[in-house]
């Protein structure tokens, strides 16, 4: 049985001991739910392959589909993936916040193919909510990888879960999610600007929370490749 804590409109200096929780939770190989400044999230250790399984097992995720992963900050994401000035100039100004970058895996990588279905590409973001914002920084502050599977709280093709009661709903019954924060409604349910960034050339994978004409004001127009 999975346990719900909620945290709603509580200052995170007053809940650090349930995300001290969470963190165990994440160190034992389990999955535990959060909230994002979008939709919810589900998620868990990268790094061990039996979660990784599980996770695509209990979403009925098509196995040719990658995970993306939540970074504590940049530095974490420079370990894993190959950055060129393009994709730096965009995670100075963007991050922490709701711009997903997809980047060139570094070889040799901590990260199992697996999560990412294979592929020479990993999509990293380091978000801006508070909550899960703070889970990734003490799993750093532990001397462990500041990052996490983020992957929306939902079956494969249904509606993402919008709360931790929610998530509840969907998942507790099955018995595989262990740890849910619930910090209230999602204030938003816009999802976050996916762009390709394995070139200098960029591509808009899936236009979000952050606009085509935010990321020009960034970057110089002819930067700009449309799908």
């Amino acid at each position: 049985m999975g346990f719900l804590i909620k945290v709603s409109g509580k200052y995170i200096n007053d809940i650090k001991t349930y995300l001290e929780i969470a963190v165990e939770k994440i160190g034992d190989g389990k999955i535990i739910g959060f909230p994002t400044n979008s939709v919810y999230g589900i998620g868990g250790d990268p790094l061990n392959q039996d979660l990784i399984e599980r996770l695509f097992q209990i979403k009925f995720r098509d196995r040719s589909k990658g995970f993306l992963l939540l970074l504590s900050d940049i530095e974490e994401a420079y370990k894993i993936a190959e950055f060129n000035e393009v994709a730096n100039k965009l995670v100075q100004y963007f991050w922490p916040g709701q711009l997903t970058l997809i980047l060139k895996r570094k070889d040799p990588n901590i990260i199992p193919l697996e999560v990412t279905a294979f592929q020479e590409t990993i999509g990293l973001r380091v978000p801006e909510n508070e909550i899960i914002l703070t889970i990734l920084k003490i799993l750093k502050e532990k001397g462990k990888f500041g990052g996490i599977i983020g992957t929306s709280a939902n079956f494969s093709g249904e509606r993402p879960s919008i709360s931790g009661v929610e998530i509840t709903k969907t998942f507790f019954g099955t018995g595989t999610i262990d740890y849910v924060i619930d910090g209230g409604k999602s204030k938003s349910q816009i999802p976050t600007t996916i762009i390709d960034c394995t070139s200098e050339k960029i591509k808009f994978l899936r236009r979000g929370k952050i606009t085509e004409k935010e990321i020009q004001q960034v970057l110089q127009d002819d930067n700009i490749q449309e799908n």
